[in-house]
Parts: C-alpha cells; sequence; structure tokens
C-alpha cells in the first residue's frame, strides 16, 4: 500500500516529468534504480523481445514471472504492462499483479482478439472492477489506443478518458497522440497524462513542457540496449577474423 501511495504521489510532483524507465529482466532493472529513478514502468514489448516472443504474444505466466523478477531485484515501485489483462478476470489480475510485487499496472483497450478498439463503457467497466479489486493498493495507468488506431479524434480520445477517470484510473496514457496536444488532453479528461519517447519525438523533458506528467519509453530503451550490443558483436567479430588472417 504504502509503496503505491509512494508511486501515484510522483505522478502529481515535485519535479514533473515522472521518468519511468523500462526495464526487460532483473539486471536492467538494477541499473536504472542504481542510477537513481525513483520507478520503474515494465514494457510488455521489451519483455516479449528479451524472452524471445513477438510483441502481445508473451504467455501470461511468462509475463509476470517477468514482472517478479524486475520487482524483487529493486528496493522502488514497479508497474506493470500486462496489455489488456490476458482474459483474467479483476480479481486474478490484482492477485497475479500483487504476487509480482507490482504496486502499478497499465492496462490498454485494445481488444487483443479482434484488434480493435473496445467500446469505451465496456473499458470503463472492466478498469471500475480492477479499481475495486485493488482498492488504493494498485496505481492504474489506463491506456488510451485512438491515435495508435488511426483515430485521431481528440474528442473521442478526452470521451474515453473521462470515462476511464471516473473508473479509478489514476492516469491516463494516450499512446502516440501529438506532443503539442497534451496538456489539453490532461486538463480535458483531469487526470495525469503518460506520454512515451519516440526515436525522433521530444525529449522527456520537453514532453513534461509539453504537458505529459509521466513519461515512458515503451520498448526503447531495451531496443537501444540490444543495438550496442550488436554494435559489440560485429567488433568482436571483426577482431577474430583480423586474428585470424
Amino acid at each position: 500500500m504504502k509503496a503505491a501511495a509512494a508511486l501515484r504521489a510522483l505522478h502529481h510532483g515535485p519535479g514533473l516529468p515522472l521518468v519511468l524507465p523500462g526495464p526487460w529482466d532483473a539486471a536492467s532493472a538494477r541499473v536504472f534504480a542504481d542510477a537513481g529513478f525513483p520507478a520503474l514502468a515494465t514494457p510488455s514489448a521489451g519483455i516479449a523481445a528479451s524472452l524471445g516472443y513477438e510483441d502481445g504474444a508473451t504467455p501470461p505466466d511468462e509475463m509476470f514471472a517477468a514482472v517478479r523478477h524486475i520487482a524483487r531485484a529493486v528496493d522502488i515501485p514497479v508497474s506493470a504492462d500486462v496489455e489488456a489483462g490476458y482474459g483474467l478476470s479483476a480479481r486474478e489480475l490484482v492477485g497475479r499483479l500483487t504476487d509480482a510485487g507490482a504496486v502499478g499496472c497499465n492496462l490498454e483497450d485494445t481488444d487483443h482478439t479482434t484488434g480493435q478498439l473496445r467500446d469505451a463503457h465496456q473499458q470503463a467497466d472492466w478498469l471500475a472492477e480492477v479499481r475495486a479489486e485493488a482498492g488504493d493498493a494498485l496505481v492504474i495507468n489506463a491506456r488510451i489506443d485512438t491515435y495508435l488506431h488511426g483515430v485521431p479524434d481528440s474528442d473521442e480520445t478526452v470521451r474515453r478518458g473521462r470515462l476511464y477517470a471516473e473508473a479509478g484510473a489514476d492516469c491516463v496514457y494516450p499512446i502516440l497522440a501529438p506532443p503539442p496536444l497534451l496538456a489539453d488532453l490532461a486538463t480535458a479528461i483531469g487526470l495525469p497524462v503518460n506520454a512515451v519517447v519516440t526515436p525522433d519525438g521530444p525529449t522527456p523533458r520537453e514532453l513534461g513542457t509539453l504537458g505529459a506528467a509521466r513519461v515512458t519509453f515503451g520498448p526503447g530503451l531495451q531496443q537501444r540496449a540490444m543495438a550496442a550490443l550488436t554494435g559489440m558483436a560485429e567488433r568482436v567479430r571483426e577482431e577474430l577474423e583480423v586474428e585470424a588472417s
């Protein structure tokens, strides 16, 4: 409960935006914690890649196990991206998050069965069930996938965000929303807004200036680490070839 309260408070300052690196395993979690970040947010795509799966294809047992390893490795709050909830009941989902040591979660409004946006009222009802089961022990970041699905309609994003706020979400995540809209979305929805860092987009500090209270990286940090590792592997291979010639 105390860890959830601490994570929730970080969304309201001081020192906004709250920048949450995305660890994909225990070792990367320790690196980010040792660097002084106050909390972490696991990326489902980054964990999937680390386990050899495509994004969205990680078996739930393996995802929760990965989150458990990460949470046990650090002494700071961990929020877990659990996609659309894997078809679990609210009670099962909250129980598994608690068992894994997570004190926050991302829940997205894409229906993974159809690949389309879920009905907003159904999603709000689902979030309300999760809130009722968790009480204050879970920080809920409600992801809004309108822009991801080519619905660049701020009115629809706001409508969904308000429904999710009423259902008990602590934060909303209109993924891939144009950065200049972040402040207006936060004001209209009435909750802190999460923005994601993209390769060619604004920096975390710039996203904060534009209105994001919370900044995450998706799988970006894991991908950058893998790019660095690829470079190391190529250099080792080149050295071996030189020695053999």
